[in-house]
């Protein structure tokens, strides 16, 4: 029998809400320096050498250069797991916040394809961490009817920060002629200064990010986990008052068994119980990375060129992408605990397959224009309102209370070594496959997924997260 819970009126939103906008700033630097080498690409290249390599060298290092992030998000990933069920959330978060920092400052300064390497790895293990324990820790301070708006709070940060680095780089970049040589584009001042403003502008939130962090509490269920009762009762109590903070921790001491109290081991994972959820959430983690989108923000300069427009209209194109990711994660806020999570994500998978078949079609026949920029809008549209939030807020309720975080580190490093196998892969598909195939391709996958989706993910709106551990594990 489902528990019965206080209404919403007498959660104390300010308080919830203060917490978790310092968290989802984790999601704004994850989304800044995710897609901030994307428009730096064009001028980042020729200084350092990538763009003047020959055939085969040329893609090695490019991919090598946009995968060097994501490659430490891998190691942030396990890290993260390996950690935060033990020394908790807040920490983790704030190690986070000094790794952006540094990495924005190092590789604004970086002297050479490896030192510009060495830096984007270390702001890569920093989005390892913040895009695991930020909504991680929002989705285990968050009131279980608000629960899904608020994890979509840190998509929300994650586009900012996505729209943010596209404005700056564009507002950054001076304009460049239309025949403008490799050369001529390494001695300008974007292939001089401007590529290393566009990383470096993210220190600023970086430093403020770690500052604020050190103003949060800890996650309640971490607390009761390590019998820190009275500290995760508070601060239960400044989220719902006395007797919300009774009930949830009584909710929390039930899955947690005294001999599994500080304890984590990551065997605990193959139980057949958990073993199941940990895959349902691996394959939507996986399929939110295959189903393509995020080659349009890292290949935003080849899937523009593709479709007939110079360097300086797709500085701009980009930064049309960004407004519409903007725009339509609002839709999926306010979506995400009305409609659900399921059917959210079924019309993600179905709507991309669509798109990316016509956008294939489009390449196939050599079309050129502002349709092909619609359609690729409209790919991040689908994917802005479905995909990108909901998927986080699906792998962040998942997992049992006893090894989330152990659990949800093995979905996020599934993640991110989906994302670097897509990254890392898509200059030798396109080539091998041209743009058309490579779209062709993903709308594949895109199927694929719809129908996993279709028979394995059930619906967890306005559940509890020991709701859902009973319903699903048990």
């Amino acid at each position: 029998m489902r528990r019965q819970i206080p209404q919403v009126g007498v959660y104390r939103m300010a308080f919830v809400w203060r917490i978790c906008l310092v968290a989802a700033m984790g999601g704004l630097l994850f989304g800044y320096d995710w897609v901030v080498i994307g428009g730096a690409k064009p001028f980042y290249e020729p200084a350092l050498g990538i763009a003047q390599q020959p055939d085969g060298i040329r893609e090695l290092m490019q991919g090598m250069a946009m995968s060097s992030a994501l490659i430490g998000c891998l190691f942030g990933a396990v890290l993260s797991g390996v950690l935060s069920d033990r020394v908790g959330r807040r920490r983790l978060l704030i190690v986070s916040g000094f790794l952006f920092t540094l990495s924005a400052v190092g590789t604004a300064l970086a002297g050479g394809f490896v030192s510009f390497n060495t830096y984007r790895w270390l702001g890569g293990i920093a989005i390892g961490l913040a895009s695991n324990l930020s909504p991680m820790y929002i989705a285990e301070v968050s009131p279980a009817e608000r629960r899904g708006e608020l994890v979509s709070i840190n998509q929300l940060t994650i586009v900012i920060g996505i729209l943010a680095a596209q404005i700056i780089n564009w507002l950054i970049a001076r304009p460049v002629p239309q025949d403008a040589t490799l050369e001529m584009i390494r001695q300008s001042w974007n292939g001089q200064y401007g590529w290393r403003w566009m990383f470096g502008a993210e220190t600023v939130p970086a430093s403020l990010f770690f500052l604020l962090m050190f103003f949060v509490p800890e996650s309640p269920r971490w607390l009761v986990k390590f019998g820190r009762d009275e500290q995760a009762w508070a601060t239960l109590d400044r989220v719902g008052g006395p007797e919300y903070a009774d009930a949830e921790l009584a909710e929390i001491r039930a899955t947690l068994a005294g001999e599994e109290i500080a304890r984590v081991r990551f065997e605990d994972l193959l139980e057949p119980g958990v073993f199941k959820v940990l895959g349902l959430g691996v394959v939507l983690a996986v399929f939110q990375q295959w189903c393509g989108i995020n080659v349009i923000f890292n290949y935003a300069q080849e899937v523009f060129e593709a479709a007939g427009y110079g360097v300086g209209d797709i500085m701009l194109n980009i930064v049309i992408t960004g407004v519409v990711n903007l725009v339509f994660t609002f839709v999926a806020i306010y979506t995400v605990d009305r409609f659900g999570r399921r059917p959210l994500m079924l019309f993600g998978a179905g709507g991309l397959a669509v798109i990316y078949t016509a956008l294939a079609t489009g390449y196939y026949l050599s079309s050129q224009g502002l349709h092909m920029l619609v359609l690729v809008v409209a790919a991040i549209a689908c994917y802005a309102m479905s995909l990108a939030p909901v998927t986080w807020v699906v792998i962040s309720e998942i997992f049992p209370n006893r090894i989330r975080g152990a659990a949800m580190s093995v979905a996020v490093f599934s993640l991110w070594t989906g994302c670097t196998a897509l990254t890392f892969t898509f200059p030798f598909l396109k080539r091998a496959l041209g743009a058309h195939g490579t779209f062709w391709l993903y709308a594949t996958i895109c199927v694929a997924g719809f129908f996993y989706i279709l028979l394995r993910l059930p619906e967890t709106k306005g559940k509890s997260l020991e709701d859902i551990e009973r319903e699903i594990v048990d």
